[in-house]
């Protein structure tokens, strides 16, 4: 019976916060809120990307560098094979300095389109930091006119005769109530008065008669 009951109050339980969090969904600040809270995320991961970019970059920049030293070594090896005679060496090497001078244009072109993405990429970064700021101002904005209008409502309770009135009734309607009350209270003096007095007429009167 108890684990029953357990479960009953666990069921109520949930079903009340599942529906606090479908009313606190409907609130415009709680949906910012979440959107902030995404946004956030997405920018951070927006700046992982970037990074990648830049890092990226460097190990174009570093093969750029040692194709650059390779080709300028071939090349040099080239004439010296081709100054000894050596017709199968000079032709390797020429070979190799083809192959090597194709590779330092593709990392050149390829570091050009490099860094005109990582410029897209590092303004479009910004601008969605700006965004989340932009956001989050914004937030703080109508965090404070709901604290005001929520102030301005508690206070209202007290402040305002009209809602006053809904709670506890017009002063009118108060004042009527104590005099009706005190005059109530100076009937049942009076009459309790009367009483004494008749009550005192009484024995006064039967005295009276037993002297007699």
């Amino acid at each position: 019976m108890t684990t029953l009951w357990q479960r009953l109050k666990f069921a109520v339980a949930t079903d009340m916060d599942a529906l606090l969090d479908k009313k606190e969904e409907k609130n415009p600040i709680s949906l910012l809120n979440k959107y902030i809270q995404e946004a956030e995320k997405e920018t951070e991961t927006a700046g992982k990307w970037l990074e990648r970019q830049t890092s990226l970059h460097a190990k174009l920049e570093k093969e750029l560098q040692e194709a650059q030293i390779f080709l300028e070594k071939r090349q040099a090896q080239a004439e010296l094979a081709q100054s000894a005679g050596e017709s199968d060496l000079s032709q390797f090497a020429e070979q190799e300095v083809a192959a090597y001078s194709s590779r330092v244009d593709e990392l050149r072109k390829t570091l050009d389109e490099n860094a005109a993405e990582s410029v897209a990429l590092e303004q479009r970064y910004e601008e969605m930091k700006h965004k989340v700021k932009d956001m989050k101002v914004r937030q703080l904005q109508l965090m404070g006119k709901e604290n005001a209008t929520r102030a301005h409502y508690q206070m209202d309770k007290i402040l305002s005769p009209e809602l006053v009135a809904e709670r506890i009734g017009s002063f009118d309607d108060m004042a009527s109530y104590i005099k009706s009350l005190g005059n109530k209270v100076e009937e049942r003096h009076e009459r309790s008065t009367m009483e004494r007095r008749l009550e005192a007429l009484e024995k006064n009167s039967a005295k009276s008669k037993e002297i007699v």
